[in-house]
């Protein structure tokens, strides 16, 4: 890990033109001043401009950063080299869900204080979870094609009856549109049920039994998150308000 210091000056090379402004670049100049740098910020205004530096300096890609007259690289060499985590696109993570999982509480406890004028009332807790399982149905409903990809990877109805990997991300965000509106729940507790308990079923046979390392499509065909607990949670909460939501309405 390199030290930093607000006496040391670092140079900074990127692409400023009337047509790109290099967001790497701005994050570059950034994050130097914040660890203390003094930067001398040099923008390459013309294409002719990012490939002559490109062949002065034998690199391939702008930013380029220097500090004294070490070059450091671009934004993610810098960040390592100031002993920083470094992106990792392909890396997988729980980010989405817990992004989706804690708005949707938000969401439910906005509801509750709009509707009652209390943040913890009795349906609270229903709010939050029908709510997640609308935002999770809109990652589905994004890229409906690239979902029922990853989805038939693991789902054994799907993989049996492949229209249904296309109906899935519908009927999820369905049932919880009905019930988030209280509304209609004879369509959505059977539905949330069904999609429920065959996806748990998959997910426990996938991950516990056959031991396969998949990821999720719980949050669209193009997520980093592996398939597991969390996914087969989700599955497990839709059953538990397939069931739930009936006996509410009954006593």
């Amino acid at each position: 890990m390199a030290s930093t210091s607000t006496h040391q000056t670092a140079h900074v090379y990127r692409m400023k033109t009337a047509e790109h402004m290099c967001p790497f670049g701005l994050k570059t100049v950034d994050l130097l001043k914040r660890k203390g740098f003094d930067v001398d910020d040099h923008t390459l205004t013309s294409r002719d401009e990012v490939d002559a530096f490109k062949a002065r300096e034998n690199v391939d890609t702008t930013p380029q950063a220097y500090i004294g007259d070490k070059r450091i690289g671009g934004y993610e060499e810098l960040r390592e080299y100031l002993g920083m985590s470094v992106p990792n696109a392909k890396g997988t993570t729980y980010r989405p869900v817990i992004a989706i999982f804690v708005t949707a509480l938000l969401i439910g406890l906005a509801i509750s204080w709009a509707a009652q004028g209390t943040l913890f009332s009795a349906r609270m807790p229903e709010h939050a979870v029908a709510t997640a399982m609308v935002l999770l149905g809109l990652q589905k409903l994004q890229d409906v094609e690239s979902f029922s990809s990853m989805f038939l990877n693991y789902d054994l109805l799907a993989q049996r009856y492949v229209p249904y990997s296309y109906v899935y991300p519908y009927a999820e965000t369905l049932a919880g549109l009905l019930m988030l509106a209280g509304t209609l729940i004879w369509l959505a507790a059977p539905l949330a049920l069904f999609v429920g308990t065959i996806g748990a079923v998959s997910v426990f046979k996938a991950v516990y039994i056959d031991k396969r390392e998949l990821k999720c499509a719980c949050v669209g065909g193009n997520s980093n998150v592996p398939l597991g607990f969390v996914s087969l949670t989700e599955n497990l909460v839709m059953i538990a308000m397939g069931l739930w939501m009936p006996l509410r309405m009954l006593t």
